[in-house]
């Protein structure tokens, strides 16, 4: 995100020495999703500086030298305690004070742990999550330590799903725990999930739904040993990788800006209540014109386009210039094993599946339109071809009229075509 909205300003023309971007991390911005599919692969695992920003949408790699040329401060390893917007004054954990003009937050979310809910045993060792380059290199070291092993991935979202496949590229055993009846609920129908719980099924992975881990014990070196399930059962692991969601970080700036829905409030232009502070990606809650609503999108493609729309705006009140209004059409993706999907737009109303959704193809490819008030308003594609996937892409957009389920069942990616 920060890289991002650092090439959006480099390209507007920001001057030596006009920009810092601050990171509690050790690196350059990076694209993040690589940590749970490349690199942790068992052949040639993606490592920095491969997957600096921006490679994830197709554009040039931002190496640290880059920020050095354009003149842009990169201050690594510091983390900011407190914010104070009335007088523009960010201070560090190491006490060093910054004072800013304009101020973008892009502080994005973090992980929820199962301490946070104080459930037993879990900080033992080789309990892990996945957020940043750190959490990624401790969980290559116990792949790499228990080679072979068992591991228990709790949770059924993205960050299951992912490092599930993963895991088992690993050759480790894996178990996946989750309380709701499919995987990715948030999103998935339950026939879009039977398919994958099916394709992981197959892979080696087994499924345990409509429960939730309750506690874990420790071997004699303090590492996780077993996961004691709600509803009685026990698992041996190794490794146990936790994916239960995330909270956007806001503390900072609690009580001094507006927020809505768990995020800070802002406008099409990422404006917040408080003047010259912009919030970008996860922690925005924006306008969503195509919907007429406001929402706030945790996925890496909002998160790129809102900070450059943020800088955009930046730069367009600076010279008394109007830009458009942030359009976002809702793009969510993933890739595991041999699989890739795609999603445009929202997943309301009726939903139909149409294709080859059987688990036991050679090359299954399929996908799922929903429909609300007579139109289409969202669209799923696995195993689309990249113009298959721009064309449900258009369907959302379009919001095109559906005259009846069974049509579209029967069109499938005609329909879309036709668009």
């Amino acid at each position: 995100m920060q890289g991002y909205a650092a090439r959006e300003f480099a390209k507007q023309g920001v001057q030596p020495g006009e920009l810092a971007i601050i990171s509690k991390e050790a690196v350059a911005p990076y694209e993040r999703p690589a940590l749970s599919k490349a690199y942790l692969f068992p052949e040639a695992p993606a490592r920095l500086p491969g997957f600096h920003v921006c490679v994830g949408s197709g554009g040039e790699r931002l190496l640290p030298e880059w920020y050095t040329e354009k003149g842009i401060d990169l201050i690594l390893n510091t983390e900011i305690v407190t914010a104070d917007l009335a007088s523009k004054t960010l201070t560090s954990a190491a006490g060093d004070t910054f004072k800013y003009t304009t101020l973008i937050i892009a502080t994005g979310s973090t992980v929820l742990k199962l301490t946070d809910f104080k459930v037993e045993g879990a900080d033992a060792k080789n309990i892990l999550y996945l957020r940043e380059i750190d959490d990624a290199d401790k969980l290559a070291e116990a792949i790499k330590a228990k080679k072979n092993g068992k591991a228990v991935v709790v949770g059924g979202g993205y960050i299951g799903l992912e490092l599930s496949a993963v895991l088992r590229l690993n050759n480790i055993d894996v178990t996946m725990v989750y309380p709701e009846p499919w995987c990715m609920p948030r999103l998935f129908t339950a026939d879009i999930a039977a398919f994958y719980e099916a394709y992981y099924q197959k892979k080696g992975v087994t499924i345990i739904k409509g429960t939730v881990a309750s506690g874990f014990t420790q071997n004699d070196a303090g590492e996780v040993k077993e996961v004691k399930l709600k509803d009685g059962r026990v698992l041996e692991a190794d490794i146990v990788v936790v994916g239960v969601g995330a909270r956007p970080l806001t503390n900072l700036f609690k009580g001094q800006v507006e927020e809505d829905k768990g995020g800070i409030k802002t406008d099409a232009f990422f404006k917040t209540s408080v003047p010259d502070v912009y919030a970008v990606g996860d922690v925005a809650t924006f306008p969503m014109k195509l919907y007429g609503d406001i929402r706030r999108v945790e996925h890496v493609d909002h998160s790129r386009k809102s900070a450059e729309q943020a800088v955009k705006a930046i730069f367009a009140s600076e010279q008394g210039k109007d830009i458009e209004t942030y359009d976002y059409l809702p793009f969510f993706y993933s890739r595991s094993f041999d699989l890739s999907w795609q999603f445009y737009g929202d997943n309301v109303g009726d939903a139909v599946i149409f294709g080859d959704h059987d688990p036991s193809s050679a090359k299954p490819k399929f996908g799922s339109y929903w429909i609300k008030d007579g139109k289409v308003v969202g669209a799923f594609l696995e195993g689309g071809a990249p113009e298959e996937n721009q064309a449900i892409a258009k369907v959302a957009k379009a919001q095109p009229p559906a005259s009846s389920l069974e049509v579209l069942a029967k069109e499938g990616l005609e329909f879309a075509s036709k668009i």
